[in-house]
Parts: structure tokens; C-alpha cells; sequence
């Protein structure tokens, strides 16, 4: 496993990092027994995981309960963790400035530890990312003063919402959405690395299409229900164009978040993972070299072929 610089303050994060939605009882995806849980954060360690994030509505509290349960006899200085704030336990949404605290301290009391190493805004409206006009930012220096952060950010999916947080806070994390189908992130990259802002990965299989499992006739009854058959017959056509680039022998799904990895500016990548199997393949992407050209045929196929198409997550 290999290790980048994350946030000051902080140890190096693996490049894999394990996404701690799906450890929650009725997470939306595929619910785990808490055995199930515990064991799958065990297994990540022991193939050198040390970073982990999670949120409050993850299995409405669960995901954090179940971490903080595997984690506990765990050294937390050899540990990173970030959480969020925005999205409730009870599933509620609540963005106010006045509720960051109480949302960290039941983050905290869940996860069983002093702090977090970060504590992002969970996918905000972006009128919520601009550091002049809210205070929110106020209030989270104050808690990286008191010591229950060592940094703070937030999850976003778009170049500008990037921009914006960069040049109005003192944002040292963002958690952004990027792979081959979605690039629009990678020009914030420069910016992000020159201001010293660890990047988390999200959404690395563009919700499990770059893993290669789904075609034009599948259908989905979870949270992927959001798409259209028009959406669905769409990213079938271009699974099968990346594939033609990368080829059939190639592991798409490991190809998917190498690309990912193949950037400096990204710290970690945080793909699903619902069973050790599925952990195991994660990690094995970090050993899959992607060639200067096939980044470049990538990037080139983004822009020429996909990024008009502006598909909805």
C-alpha cells in the first residue's frame, strides 16, 4: 500500500481508503450485520487501510457506531478519520452553522474518539461554500483551535463549488467527485495542490458502471432507481467505449480508480466496498500501473465523447 500526504498535522493516508457507508444497517445499499461491519473494517487494516470516512447518516448513525466499535482497540495515532456534517442520523438535512457542533460531538460519541483528523460539509448547496457570506468557517476554526479537527472541508462535485471553497476559507480537505465519466474536478487540481488541500476520491466506478457489471437491460432498486432508461442505455454505450480503450483483459474497475490514483493531487480513493472480496480487488488497483498514453486516451475520450453529454449522477 502506498501513502500521501493528507492534511498538516496528520500521518499519510493509504491511497485506498475504506468508505464507511455501506457498514450501516439500512444504508441504502446493501445493509451488513454489525459482525459484517466489524470484520470488513478489520480486514482493511490488515491489508494496510488507515483511512477511513463516514457521516453521520450512514445508516442513520450505525456507520459510525460500527467504526468506532472496529476501531476501538485500534492505536488512533496510526488512524485517520473524516466525517461529515450537513446530513443528520435521524436523515434529515441541516446545513446551519449553529448545528456544527452538536453534530461533532454525537460524531465523536459514536466513533468513540477525542476527534476527527477532518470534518468536511456534506455535499452542500454551494451558496454554503462561499467563506465571506457564511459562519460556518468561523466555527470550524474554532473547533480545529479547541483540537476536535486537525482540518476542514467539504464534499462537492464540481470545479467551480472547488474554486469557490478554495478562494473564499482556509479549507484543507475536499472530498470530490472524479472518474474517467466525470473530469470536471481535475481542474481544480492544480489550485488544490498548490494551497495544500488533501483531495478524497469519491464515486471513483461512477456508482459501480466502471466496474463493468451492468449493461444496457440492467435495472437498479436502490438508491440507482434515479436514472432513466435513457441514463442506463447511455453509460452501457460508454462502458463499452472505455473498454474498447483500455482493452477486455483489463480489470475495468481496477483501471477505474488507478486512473484515479494516477493523479498527484489526490491523496485517496474511497470506492464501495460490500465485501472483503470486493476490498481485496480495491486494493489491488493501487498496484495497476496506468501508462502516461492511456491517461491521456482517457482524458482525451472525457472531453471529446462525454463531457457534453452532462450525465446526472
Amino acid at each position: 500500500m502506498k501513502f500521501n500526504p493528507y492534511i498538516k498535522n496528520s500521518i499519510p493516508i493509504s491511497e485506498i481508503g475504506l468508505g464507511a457507508w455501506q457498514l450501516g444497517h439500512d444504508s441504502g445499499w446493501k445493509s451488513m450485520t454489525k459482525t459484517q461491519a466489524v470484520h470488513l473494517v478489520h480486514s482493511a487494516l490488515d491489508v494496510g487501510v488507515n483511512f477511513f470516512d463516514t457521516a453521520p447518516n450512514y445508516g442513520h448513525g450505525t456507520g459510525e457506531e460500527r467504526l468506532g466499535s472496529a476501531l476501538k482497540k485500534v492505536d488512533r495515532s496510526t488512524i485517520v478519520i473524516n466525517t461529515k456534517f450537513g446530513h443528520t442520523h435521524t436523515g434529515s438535512l441541516n446545513y446551519s452553522a449553529d448545528h456544527i457542533r452538536t453534530s461533532l460531538e454525537g460524531s465523536l460519541k459514536r466513533l468513540q474518539v477525542d476527534y476527527v483528523d477532518s470534518l468536511i460539509i456534506h455535499n452542500p448547496p454551494s451558496a454554503y461554500l462561499d467563506g465571506n457570506k457564511n459562519d460556518h468557517y468561523e466555527i470550524l476554526e474554532k473547533l480545529q483551535h479547541e483540537g476536535k479537527i486537525k482540518a476542514y472541508g467539504a464534499s462537492l462535485d464540481t470545479y467551480a463549488d472547488m474554486k469557490l471553497l478554495m478562494d473564499t476559507t482556509n479549507s484543507k480537505v475536499m472530498e470530490t467527485f472524479f472518474n474517467i465519466f466525470h473530469q470536471d474536478a481535475r481542474c481544480g487540481f492544480a489550485q488544490a495542490q498548490k494551497n495544500e488541500v488533501g483531495i478524497i476520491v469519491k464515486i471513483p466506478l461512477d456508482s459501480g458502471w466502471l466496474s463493468g457489471k451492468y449493461n444496457a437491460k440492467s435495472t437498479f432498486t436502490d438508491i440507482r432507481s434515479r436514472w432513466s432508461a435513457k441514463d442506463i442505455e447511455t453509460r452501457a454505450e460508454l462502458v463499452t467505449k472505455v473498454i474498447a480503450i483500455t482493452g477486455k483483459e483489463v480489470n475495468l474497475a481496477q483501471m477505474a480508480i488507478a486512473f484515479c490514483l494516477a493523479y498527484d493531487a489526490v491523496a485517496t480513493v474511497i470506492p464501495g466496498n460490500v465485501d472483503v472480496n470486493q476490498l481485496s480487488s480495491n486494493v489491488k488497483s493501487a498496484d495497476m500501473a496506468i501508462t502516461p498514453l492511456m491517461l491521456e486516451k482517457l482524458e482525451h475520450f472525457y472531453q471529446s465523447k462525454v463531457k457534453k453529454l452532462n450525465l446526472p449522477w
